[in-house]
């Protein structure tokens, strides 16, 4: 019996909407429910109007346990973004737009230095995934290889500072695995095509639907975002196709990261993104899991 809650991305008004449309109250200052519990997906800083709020209320009911908390791909940015290499500058670049991206965290913790290093120390102690017999969370990509993978090589896990470091060195197998867990699989589009991201970034190649069978998709198909103008080409044409996909028998999976729009639904019985762009406008939503063996969209709900 737990909710699933998608990306928070700094609205904790949403957030505390949300909560209570779901029975949750607030005991000694702390969100909990008398049978339930929480699990976030990831991506609670950037964009939003009230970052370190969000930050307290979900911190503090993973502390009392009526919670749990894995990192998204903007806490492991921002991680990175912070860091230094040995040779100078950052591990993640301080260009322009990762600096409009972390604009908002940034100066909302204007002057609260130690503040803002304490989250990034906690956000080093929240796992990369989390499973039960049930079912599975993740905030952008359940690959199993990838998974096995960081099974084996994280801290029960979670990053270290040492793996953090480690991790941005390109086209390693722990670059590759923490990329695809957390940002998600791509895959490159024929030469001379292209497209601008809702950020205006220029970009050569798509997040994919990870769960389909790409034997079976084009590039429109295949994208997890509707974007107009990608080749009807069949994607078994191409160079390098994907070959993994999420089968139909694998356990419920829930995710975030993918900027949906419309009224949330699950995209099959055992996959379901919960991320519906609440910092675009759009929807905070979260699912009420109950053991069911088939995802049903009446148990999503949203503020």
């Amino acid at each position: 019996m737990v909710d699933l809650i998608g990306d928070v991305h700094g609205h904790a008004g949403e957030l505390e909407a949300l909560l209570l449309q779901m029975g949750y109250h607030k005991k000694a200052g702390v969100y909990e429910h008398p049978t339930r519990k929480a699990i976030f997906v990831g991506d609670y800083i950037d964009r939003g109007p009230k970052i370190r709020e969000t930050l307290t209320l979900i911190r503090a009911m993973v502390e009392k346990e009526t919670a749990i908390a894995l990192i998204g791909n903007h806490e492991y940015n921002a991680l990175c973004f912070h860091f230094q290499e040995s040779e100078g500058g950052h591990l993640r670049k301080h260009l322009i737009k990762n600096i409009v991206q972390h604009y908002q965290t940034l100066k909302q913790f204007q002057n609260r230095q130690q503040e803002y290093e304490d989250y990034l120390d906690w956000f080093k102690s929240l796992p990369l995934f989390y499973e039960t017999e049930a079912f599975r969370v993740v905030h952008a990509c359940w690959d199993e290889s990838n998974i096995d993978f960081l099974r084996n090589n994280l801290e029960n896990d979670r990053l270290t500072d040492e793996l953090i470091h480690q991790s941005v060195q390109r086209d390693t197998r722990l670059n590759k695995a923490i990329e695809q867990t957390l940002k998600g699989k791509e895959l490159d589009l024929p030469e001379g095509h292209n497209f601008e991201d809702k950020d205006g970034t220029k970009r050569t190649a798509i997040r994919i639907k990870w769960w389909e069978e790409p034997a079976e998709m084009t590039y429109q198909s295949i994208s997890v975002e509707p974007i107009p103008h990608l080749p009807e080409l069949p994607i078994k044409d191409s160079g390098s196709p994907p070959t993994v996909f999420y089968p139909e028998t694998g356990k419920r999976v829930f995710f975030g990261h993918y900027w949906l729009n419309g009224d949330p639904v699950p995209y099959r019985k055992n996959v379901c993104c919960l991320d519906y762009s609440v910092a675009k406008g759009g929807k905070l939503v979260a699912y009420r899991f109950d053991g069911e063996e088939e995802l049903d969209k009446k148990k999503l709900v949203w503020v």
